[in-house]
């Protein structure tokens, strides 16, 4: 049997090394439109910023590794132009010897990636400046261009992964930085309230940014020197980034009429086949699907491009392997913050036709007396089942572990009140006794059954439609001079139960803290004596400043 594979980045590379190591007898030859393989694609900006010394070191493997390993014919170079599945001929350009040949298959996988999207007013080939960070030869060309050329300005379309990544880069180079965004926030994927605080992380390093912008058009010929909003900013500029996003390369596959899912991508079964059962599709030009909702998804991410491939390789091989689906866990660094996202959010949670409650919990990475510092979680939960659907985590350290142990969780079907069970490794350097997943996991299943949070969203707008509220602020009284929400009444912990004649038993009620801890006991309290609406304001008044902050920038 002859396998063959376009494409040679992530998941190409991994369908050729599971094949070989399933079966020994196979031919697999690969065939790469570029001159390198197997290369990090999100190593890029690390190496453009000089974290990653040598650019060597994103590129691990090379043609001859593989065919002394795994005996696997890799050609690069090689520009594959059509797909014939009836005759199971591929036609391809050997850009070396500049001339075309045929090639015969049994079983075919594409594994042809994505392209960088380039928005208009924008042209590569007019403006010798403006780079999409997508492959090795972009990276290259930005390299070079930055040795030749006195950089001292950067514009970045866009605020995904690449995109504030290379802001990031590019800051601690010393270079002015700016970023262009279509959307009314940083990194679109994470709620608004989230969002913020990347936003503050961004302008505390001086990166300057145009929100709910657009570039209309551009000054300069050969070079673009100034870019034009359609908010009327004048950006100047020595290098610009394209970073808007991707969209999966599916030229081959339509052309040969093979089927496409519903987000673009090609579709695919459960063992990466498509509506052609001898030609395979893996990685970012293959759809997949959510593992909550069952529904086709597009979420082109490293991670998953390696798994597909494990899977067809596996499959084509006589194996069982199939795809279970994905909650588009991500993370990033951003200056000292990092961002960690797994599932649903809230509102896709809604479109999804669940009835969703929402949390935020403050709580220490780890213990304070060995420098812990705070992580903001935000959690989403079925309020029928008690389900896990989702988590956005942010802070200085710690979010990485939380992140995955809440994706794990989520994967395998948890309950809210699961994760309180879950045996954590604690020591004070690591966690807290009780591990933020931990209360997490307290608080949703709290939240749903009877002990219910209100988001300071919901608050402001209660009272902004002038419904009857009743804040309690039970934080000392520095705490309360200092600032606190909106119409307010203090009355300290301490002083609650001899104080809660004062306050109407009938009314709805929204308790608060510094972060949510001694509000729920003071939600009990007004609960047990008879109060018949109590909630317990989620993440208490720190996520409630940062809120109000959020809307006034």
């Amino acid at each position: 049997m002859k396998i063959v594979v376009i494409g040679s980045v992530a998941a190409g590379t991994s369908v050729a090394a599971k094949a070989r190591r399933n079966d020994e007898t196979v031919e697999i030859v690969v065939y790469e439109e570029n001159q390198d393989i197997s290369y990090s694609v999100c190593g890029m900006p690390y190496y453009l910023g000089g974290e990653v010394e040598s650019i060597e070191e994103l590129i691990p493997r090379n043609p001859k590794w593989f065919k002394d390993r795994f005996e696997i014919d890799i050609h690069t170079n090689h520009h594959v132009t059509a797909i014939h599945p009836l005759v199971k001929e591929i036609e391809i350009y050997d850009k070396n010897a500049e001339k075309g040949f045929r090639e015969t298959y049994d079983k075919l996988v594409l594994a042809t990636g994505s392209y960088s999207l380039t928005p208009p007013p924008f042209n590569l080939n007019t403006y010798e400046n403006v780079f999409h960070v997508k492959s090795m030869d972009n990276t290259k060309a930005i390299d070079q261009y930055m040795h030749n050329q006195e950089i001292k300005k950067v514009a970045i379309v866009g605020s995904g992964f690449i995109g504030l990544e290379m802001a990031e880069q590019f800051t601690q180079k010393g270079l002015e930085v700016s970023i262009v965004e279509l959307a009314d926030q940083i990194f679109p994927k994470i709620d608004a309230d989230m969002s913020y605080h990347l936003k503050e992380k961004l302008k505390e390093n001086n990166v300057q940014l145009h929100l709910a912008d657009k570039v209309e058009s551009i000054t300069g010929d050969r070079k673009a020197e100034q870019l034009h909003t359609n908010k009327g900013k004048d950006i100047a500029v020595d290098l610009v980034i394209l970073a808007i996003g991707v969209r999966p390369n599916v030229f081959l596959a339509k052309d040969a009429d093979i089927a496409l899912g519903d987000t673009g991508a090609i579709k695919v079964n459960e063992h990466m086949q498509t509506s052609e059962e001898d030609v395979y599709a893996v990685g970012d030009v293959a759809e997949s699907f959510n593992l909550i909702t069952k529904q086709p998804s597009y979420i082109p991410l490293g991670s998953t491009a390696n798994k597909m491939g494990r899977i067809a390789g596996d499959h084509l091989t006589g194996g069982s392997l199939s795809f279970k689906g994905i909650l588009g866990t991500g993370i990033f660094r951003l200056f000292d913050l990092t961002v960690g996202f797994t599932g649903l959010s809230y509102r896709e949670a809604q479109q999804s036709g669940f009835d969703p409650v929402v949390i935020h919990n403050i709580k220490l990475a780890h213990a304070t007396y060995v420098g812990g510092k705070n992580l903001l979680i935000k959690a989403v939960a079925d309020r029928e089942t008690g389900r896990v659907l989702g988590a956005q985590i942010i802070g200085p350290e710690g979010v990485d572990k939380r992140i995955d142990v809440l994706a794990t969780a989520i994967t395998f079907g948890a309950k809210a009140e699961d994760l309180f069970h879950l045996d954590l490794a604690y020591a004070p350097p690591f966690s807290t006794t009780k591990d933020p997943v931990l209360y997490t996991g307290m608080v949703l299943e709290n939240a749903r059954t009877g002990q219910p949070v209100l988001t300071p969203e919901a608050l402001v707008e209660l009272q902004e439609n002038q419904k009857v509220v009743q804040v309690v602020d039970v934080r000392s009284k520095s705490a309360y001079a200092k600032n606190h929400v909106k119409e307010a009444v203090h009355i300290p912990m301490p002083d609650l139960r001899k104080r809660a004649a004062e306050l109407d038993k009938d009314k709805l009620t929204v308790v608060y803290c510094n972060k949510g801890v001694t509000s729920n006991t003071a939600q009990n309290l007004l609960l047990n004596i008879g109060f018949k609406q109590v909630y317990v304001l989620s993440g208490g008044n720190t996520n409630y400043q940062y809120y109000i902050k959020s809307k006034e920038n």
